[in-house]
């Protein structure tokens, strides 16, 4: 599916990690038993270690349990298909990411309308995006590496963790906002994606985490 700039821009704005609860959501006594966040990545991933940072605040403040469930797969689709699908008691809570509003664009079917059938709650998380290039790249600021992506259109690669993450986002909309062409086709595991490149035509954009106020 093609984008223009305006809802390219629209859809990874939209990306903010939140918790979601499926509409509508309750204002009556809550909770009553314990609260389960779904996690769209497996165990060990950004997403599931902020959940789990948070839960036992949470569950402190709430006065239940807080259970972290990880249902990977899909894109963060089954995830997300899972809260649309729960009851709409606030019981069951998606912490949803950049992910859950680019499959929007890539999915071109999907069994629910993030807009329409989930709420957001809170803004739990920053992240910070950085751009790395190998120590021989002749590049060392972003204006002389732009010149240089240029001048050598269409022979530096651009490597990310893989299709629809936030780094992935990042680098389609910096080469739509500089004016170049990097060519794309390599997807590192997280952890490979915060290592330098391995040459001077190559631009890793790698993710970094800063957590916000979890519990206000």
């Amino acid at each position: 599916m093609n984008l223009d700039r305006r809802q390219f821009l629209s859809l990874a704005g939209a990306g903010l990690a939140a918790s979601v609860l499926s509409r509508p959501a309750v204002a009556q006594a809550y909770p009553t038993r314990p609260v389960r966040i779904i996690v769209g990545n497996a165990a060990g991933g950004g997403p599931d270690i902020v959940a789990r940072l948070l839960g036992p605040g949470l569950s402190e403040r709430l006065g239940q349990p807080v259970i972290i469930e990880n249902r990977p797969g899909g894109g963060g689709n089954i995830a997300a298909e899972m809260v649309v699908n729960a009851p709409a008691d606030g019981h069951t809570v998606l912490l949803a990411t950049i992910g859950h509003a680019v499959n929007a664009a890539f999915y071109e079917k999907l069994n629910y309308n993030f807009v329409r059938d989930v709420t957001p709650v809170a803004s739990i998380s920053r992240d910070p995006l950085f751009m790395l290039v190998h120590p021989s790249s002749p590049a060392k600021t972003v204006p002389q590496f732009i010149a240089y992506a240029k001048a050598n259109r269409g022979r530096i690669s651009m490597a990310s963790p893989g299709s629809g993450t936030a780094p992935h986002i990042a680098g389609e909309l910096f080469k739509m906002m500089a004016g170049i062409d990097m060519v794309r086709g390599i997807c590192l595991r997280p952890a490979v994606a915060s290592r330098p490149p391995s040459s001077s035509r190559s631009i890793v954009m790698a993710p970094g985490r800063t957590l916000g106020p979890l519990i206000p």
